[in-house]
């Protein structure tokens, strides 16, 4: 490292398998309904840029870190993993990427860590999973918001969570498009990606595991959030304030918490920047949850490395939280370690 140079590592950076895009080739070709994943996953399966950058791991991805001064970047496949397959496929797919992760991190270990990708439709062999991948000297676990239209809140996924928090190691919740539940009311004008659905869909698979009691179960499981929070951080005081009053009311039916909506945002999760490269949410987050519970990330190659990059060494935050965010808290809670 240079002398005075500002490290960089980066959180939310995806990766695909040959594997991966061939079984979800199968899926797009079994279509017959409208799917919004589906619909993203037509043009990646197609090839191009962003495919062939998705699939490089030596190349132009370690010279792009190189020009634009990231140090280490935090490697996950890319969404929506392996959770639109079969349960026997997930778990297929996932121990070879996981394999194909471990190998590529122990060949680069100054510059790349991973997250684990599981079969969640499987609890019990994705806990199993878990254990395997993170032996092998992985950070911890991705799993990409709702599977079959279903959240880690209800009680069958579990076992996923118990193994998480017994490995010690985060588990980060990366979008996906909106469930089809939800999804149907973003169609008109494409809405249900980036622009607003990944947001609202992760963001309530985030409040639903507060409500819904999980960290009364598992009061130390870490989950990080992408995104700044997901829209959560600025809501606070408002879940606060409903969560209280409507659970007054029995016929809501919610969990008793031993702790407030936000107290518990801020004890059990952290944020990145990824995708947001912008200084007011980057604030809000520091001052509502806290230095220590946010982490940059770029969200490679879906967003401008260098964009991110420039951004988090000019933002208008004090050199003690810049540290932070574009360091230190990566290596204190995803346990990353620089050269």
């Amino acid at each position: 490292m240079t002398a005075g140079r500002l490290p960089i590592i980066a959180t939310e950076e995806a990766f695909a398998t040959p594997a991966q895009i061939a079984e979800m080739r199968k899926v797009i070709d079994a279509a017959t309904d409208y799917d919004p994943d589906l619909f993203l996953w037509k043009r990646m399966v197609g090839g191009g840029p962003l495919t062939e950058a998705l699939l490089d791991l030596e190349g132009d991805r370690i010279a792009i870190m190189d020009a634009a001064g990231i140090d280490m970047q935090l490697l996950a496949m890319t969404s929506t993993g392996v959770q639109m397959f079969d349960a026997a496929t997930a778990t297929s797919v996932a121990a070879e990427g996981n394999d194909l992760l471990a190998a590529f991190v122990a060949r680069h270990p100054t510059r790349f860590a991973g997250l684990a990708t599981v079969p969640v439709q499987a609890p019990a062999a994705a806990a199993r999973e878990a254990e395997r991948a993170v032996g092998l000297g992985l950070n911890g676990v991705m799993i990409n918001s709702h599977t079959n239209d279903e959240y880690l809140s209800e009680p069958k996924y579990w076992p996923i969570l118990e193994a998480i928090e017994a490995l010690g190691v985060p588990l980060y919740i990366h979008p996906r498009a909106p469930s089809r539940l939800m999804a149907a009311a973003y169609r008109p004008d494409h809405l249900e990606y980036a622009i607003w659905g990944y947001a609202a869909e992760t963001g309530l698979h985030g409040l639903r595991l507060i409500t819904g009691g999980v960290f009364e179960r598992f009061p130390k499981l870490k989950v990080v959030l992408g995104h700044m929070g997901e829209g959560i951080p600025y809501w606070l005081y408002r879940i606060d304030y409903m969560h209280h009053m409507t659970g007054q009311w029995p016929e809501t039916g919610r969990a008793k918490l031993s702790l407030t909506p936000s107290e518990t945002f801020r004890r059990n999760f952290a944020v990145t920047t990824s995708g947001v490269n912008w200084d007011p949410p980057l604030r809000l987050c520091l001052d509502a949850l806290g230095e220590e519970n946010v982490m940059f990330a770029v969200d490679y190659p879906y967003q401008e490395t260098h964009e991110a990059a420039d951004w988090i060494r000019s933002a208008d935050i004090s050199e003690s939280a810049r540290r932070k965010v574009a360091f230190e808290n990566a290596e204190r809670i995803f346990g990353m370690r620089r050269g």
